[in-house]
């Protein structure tokens, strides 16, 4: 009898400090951005723009989200929540400075985030933690799947143990980011959510591959250490 290990995945490493010298992100110079490029949530959430709507509504189709997720935006573009204008680049120029990626990328001469990646943002509502907005997006991935998730698989047992969702939900507040659109800068603190005034930004593609890699009948034998989740093979 042997056990093997299959599907192991890790939280980023810690972030490094800002090389000396290198300009912060969020002292970005304000440049014009052309309105052909900006997805204003305003008139999303009014239903003004019918053709932004339809947009939105397309390119969540794969990914099998409705309301869990506001937009979905490329990297050249930019988002408009009430009087706040930001241009997607910006925000995840600051996730790859706080990751220390930036000086690392750009003097190697590779590429950022490519023309057809795809992200997600989700606007804070009043109310909302990021416990509660992670679980209604995997409750929409998995409904869309025809798996109806019950509103108490993210709690524990009876002997307190987490949930296989729980342990999804808690590696999953790792591939997020939480952008304040007021001050211009990322919070580190994911407790710490204000409504209209922040935003939950996913990169579809890590999130919703991590969801794909996960076969639902083997949620509850899924582990997680606070840094690695892992499925053990099953005994033979």
């Amino acid at each position: 009898m042997g056990i093997g290990l299959w599907l192991v995945l890790r939280q980023p490493e810690e972030p490094t400090k800002q090389p000396v010298g290198l300009p912060s992100a969020g002292l970005e110079k304000r440049m014009p951005i052309p309105s052909d490029k900006v997805i204003d949530y305003n008139k999303l959430k009014e239903g003004t723009d019918h053709a932004l709507t339809d947009l939105m509504e397309k390119r969540k189709a794969p990914y099998g989200v409705e309301k869990s997720v506001d937009i979905i935006a490329g990297p050249d573009e930019s988002i408009k929540v009430g009087q706040e204008t930001v241009r997607l680049k910006h925000i995840l120029d600051e996730v790859r400075l706080n990751q220390g990626e930036i000086l690392e990328t750009d003097l190697a001469g590779k590429p950022g985030p490519k023309a057809g990646d795809a992200f997600g943002i989700h606007v804070v509502q009043p109310g909302e933690n990021i416990w509660d907005i992670h679980f209604h997006l995997l409750t929409e991935y998995y409904g869309h799947k025809g798996i109806d998730l019950s509103p108490f698989a993210d709690e524990p047992d009876r002997l307190g143990y987490s949930s296989g969702v729980g342990k999804i939900l808690k590696f999953s507040e790792n591939l997020v980011h939480i952008y304040n659109l007021r001050k211009r800068t990322l919070e580190t603190d994911l407790g710490l959510i204000s409504p209209l005034s922040k935003i939950v930004v996913y990169n579809m593609g890590r999130v919703f591959g991590l969801l794909q890699s996960i076969d639902y009948k083997d949620v509850d034998r899924i582990r997680f250490d606070g840094e690695t989740l892992w499925l053990p093979a099953a005994q033979q």
